[in-house]
């Protein structure tokens, strides 16, 4: 499938954070994406209510979209260090890639 029909179906209409239809999570990762570059898997599920994000990552790449994926180690908010997390980001990898929650 190409890239327009990916995004008729993550249509960010749809990407309120109550709505936990496959469809909004994957607009609400466009959405970040287009407005950040990036989200880890940490802040997918905290910022943006998708608590499987590999699985909304997977099938955005089905769709078309050119997302990669770098492992890092990061400290989330209750101050617990985390090694191998995922971070997702469309271009160039981020220059602070040390990212936190």
């Amino acid at each position: 499938m190409g890239k327009n029909k990916a995004d008729q179906q993550a249509s960010s209409k749809n990407s309120h954070l109550n709505n936990t239809s496959v469809h909004a999570q994957r607009a609400r990762l466009l959405e970040r994406f287009h407005q950040v570059g990036s989200v880890t898997t940490i802040a997918a599920r905290n910022d943006l209510n998708i608590m499987m994000p590999a699985a909304r990552v997977k099938e955005l790449r089905e769709l078309g979209h050119p997302i990669k994926t770098h492992r890092i180690t990061m400290t989330d908010e209750q101050g617990r260090t985390h090694q191998g997390v995922a971070l997702y980001y469309i271009g160039a990898l981020p220059a602070d890639s040390e990212v936190r929650a």
